[in-house]
């Protein structure tokens, strides 16, 4: 019987899916795969049911925005976890921000409903297939995402305040 942790996680993704892992880290003791955006479901629906891993706890979904990255600008971050082995990852899919699409988790994952939309509604990745794919914290009326990099964080104009008071 193969142990669930880094090594050996990695080793059986690579040798079920030998061309999508893409690249591979281990930050603060937690395996981080690289996998393309297209196939999501797939890998992480095999991880879900692998008898062995059994990742079945999606503990979180966000994206983070990295504007000065050509055709990777947005990534989808998931945070899986497996309670009988007690073992987590991060699975992570970039995506171009001109169309950030990805497939939704909600078939896979119950609790992946809220996080999506709270996904979409600060970055507007669109998750396809989605049940409900609306605002959640923000106000419909709103046309923008406000957590993409494009947007300054406080107001130009004033000149009230003076930043080397702020260390800037």
């Amino acid at each position: 019987m193969t142990a669930v942790n880094n090594e050996s996680v990695l080793q059986m993704l690579k040798e079920e899916f030998t061309e999508a892992v893409m690249q591979s880290d281990t930050q603060y003791g937690m395996l981080s795969v690289e996998i393309p955006a297209d196939r999501n479901t797939e890998i992480v629906g095999w991880l879900k049911s692998h008898s062995l891993i059994n990742m079945g706890f999606l503990t979180d979904v966000c994206a983070v925005h990295y504007p000065e990255q050509k055709g990777r600008a947005l990534v989808v971050v998931y945070h899986l976890h497996s309670w009988t082995k007690n073992f987590r990852m991060r699975i992570k899919c970039f995506l171009p921000a001109e169309k950030p699409e990805i497939a939704t988790m909600t078939g896979l994952y119950n609790s992946a409903n809220w996080m999506e939309r709270e996904t979409f509604d600060f970055y507007g990745v669109q998750f396809i297939g989605h049940p409900n794919l609306k605002r959640i914290l923000n106000m419909d009326e709103m046309d923008y995402h406000p957590l993409l990099k494009q947007y300054a964080l406080e107001d130009e104009t004033r000149d009230d305040k003076v930043d080397s008071f702020f260390g800037r």
